[in-house]
């Protein structure tokens, strides 16, 4: 089955833990998990990267390139929560998770800090 490619930030300590939280819940292996910093090319292209230096990426089996918001509901969606993201993936919940994302992506360090440590 061919898999999704998962591109984050390899250089962003919350989003490293973000993806260690989808490695351990990907219990199908449906996501190829790569720090877009080390994407071959293709896919990966100039633009590509600076959006990727922005947001979570998924570019699925079928070709979809997902970012933000709905690249994670996505990855809620394909890691065992599907009626979850279809849920929020309706408007205005898909707006709201839309908004969050963005705040959380500006704000990354902030967040990170009050994230428990890992062991």
């Amino acid at each position: 089955m061919p898999r999704h490619l998962l591109l984050w930030d390899g250089a962003c300590g919350f989003c490293r833990r973000a993806v260690e939280s989808v490695r351990r819940r990907d219990r199908n292996n449906r996501f190829e998990i790569v720090p877009y910093q080390q994407a071959a090319a293709p896919p990966m292209t100039p633009e590509l990267a600076a959006a990727c230096g922005k947001a979570l990426h998924v570019l699925t089996a079928d070709g979809q390139v997902l970012r933000a918001g709905r690249a994670s509901l996505f990855v809620l969606g394909e890691t065992g929560h599907p009626w979850l993201a279809r849920l929020l993936g309706l408007p205005p919940m898909v707006w709201l998770v839309e908004l969050g994302y963005a705040i959380v992506a500006r704000n990354r360090a902030f967040f990170s800090r009050l994230l428990p440590k890992r062991r």
